[in-house]
């Protein structure tokens, strides 16, 4: 069920709003960049993402392709999301950590289901051999 998400990074510079559906699925991927960050996502679109606070707090790192906006805090250093835009997926896109939203149960967590994606070698429609450690 898609619902509104409050979100936030640690310090609460950066806060946003999207609208999510966690039980449609979430995402691990062992790419270098989120394997380093073990960062979880749940996809949205633009029109369905709303930063209410923290423009100025946000740091882009973009590396590879730069088709990814790689966005953190400069306060806090948290990566509550990440924007870009990749033709295969459907294009512009926001990729919100579910770790960093504030009004999510541990018991809605348990529940949410997660797609392991293999970006180390570039087979992001399959999952790794190992997962355990994303």
């Amino acid at each position: 069920m898609t619902r509104t998400h409050q979100g936030s990074c640690h310090c609460g510079a950066v806060r946003y709003e999207a609208e999510l559906d966690l039980s449609a699925g979430t995402g691990r991927c062992n790419c270098s960049i989120c394997r380093k960050l073990r960062f979880w996502g749940a996809r949205t679109t633009p029109e369905h993402f709303r930063l209410l606070s923290g423009e100025e707090a946000l740091v882009d790192y973009q590396f590879g392709t730069h088709s990814a906006h790689n966005v953190f805090c400069r306060h806090c250093g948290t990566h509550a999301f990440h924007r870009g835009y990749v033709e295969q997926i459907g294009g512009a896109y926001v990729s919100v950590n579910v770790a960093c939203l504030d009004d999510v149960s541990d018991e809605e967590w348990a529940a949410t289901p997660v797609r392991f994606a293999d970006g180390r070698d570039n087979n992001w429609w399959n999952a790794p051999a190992v997962t355990s450690y994303l």
